[in-house]
């Protein structure tokens, strides 16, 4: 089986995927974490493997950056390949004061001024939630490891917002609740999900913030994003 993007066989694919944006990435925790893994999509160069975690068949599939690129991919696997869960880990930036850099964040839902479900059938929607049941696998792995999780709404927004020259009138353009991060993918991924009636979230390691001016180093950008892929890959 193939479609206009994917080129795996049908029984390549789990039915549950990890997708990180980074198709790199990909490769990073096929490499590190999974065994019994193989290469089964390399169209576009987006990189997907297939392997095992403590004997449970998992699929880390790259998403590429923005809504219309995971829209694509993630219509596609749940449409196509029966994939029933898709777990977005990412990077995001705090929108917070109180979320501090390698925090990580699991997004009870995504707010987005984006015409994506309008173009896509017509739907009004500018937020839309996370799979409960899901979260709550995820909430109870990081109790029981220990790790330090924070859970709430998050932004997905269609530019990179540290590029915007006046980032409170960006700021400006959502409601004022309160938001923890904001990252590029999470609410396409989520309209997708709850269109096709299957389940999503996305968790995220914060790697910067325009509250603090210090930055992380490869090194502890790539140690904490292994502690959000553990919590993902246990999680399931």
């Amino acid at each position: 089986m193939a479609t206009a993007h994917i080129e795996s066989a049908l029984e390549d694919i789990a039915e549950i995927v990890l997708m990180p944006g980074d198709p790199l990435r990909a490769k990073y925790i096929a490499e590190t974490f999974l065994t019994d893994y193989k290469l089964v999509n390399k169209v576009r160069n987006m990189f997907a493997y297939t392997g095992y975690y403590n004997n449970k068949k998992v699929t880390v599939f790259a998403s590429g950056m923005g809504i219309p690129s995971i829209g694509i991919y993630s219509y596609e696997l749940y449409k196509f390949y029966n994939v029933q869960k898709i777990i977005r880990i990412g990077t995001a930036g705090s929108n917070n004061p109180h979320i501090k850099l390698k925090d990580i964040v699991l997004s009870s839902g995504a707010y987005c001024k984006s015409y994506f479900p309008l173009l896509f059938d017509g739907a009004n929607k500018d937020y839309i939630k996370s799979s409960t049941q899901l979260n709550q696998k995820i909430k109870d792995q990081a109790k029981q490891k220990n790790i330090s999780v924070q859970y709430g709404d998050t932004i997905t927004s269609d530019v990179f917002d540290p590029y915007c020259d006046d980032i409170e009138k960006f700021r400006s353009n959502f409601p004022s609740r309160p938001f923890l991060a904001t990252e590029m993918e999470a609410f396409g991924l989520f309209y997708i999900a709850q269109k096709l009636n299957k389940e999503a979230t996305c968790l995220m390691t914060i790697v910067d913030s325009t509250y603090d001016s210090s930055s992380l180093t490869s090194e502890e950008r790539e140690k904490s994003l292994n502690e959000m892929i553990t919590l993902a890959l246990e999680s399931i």
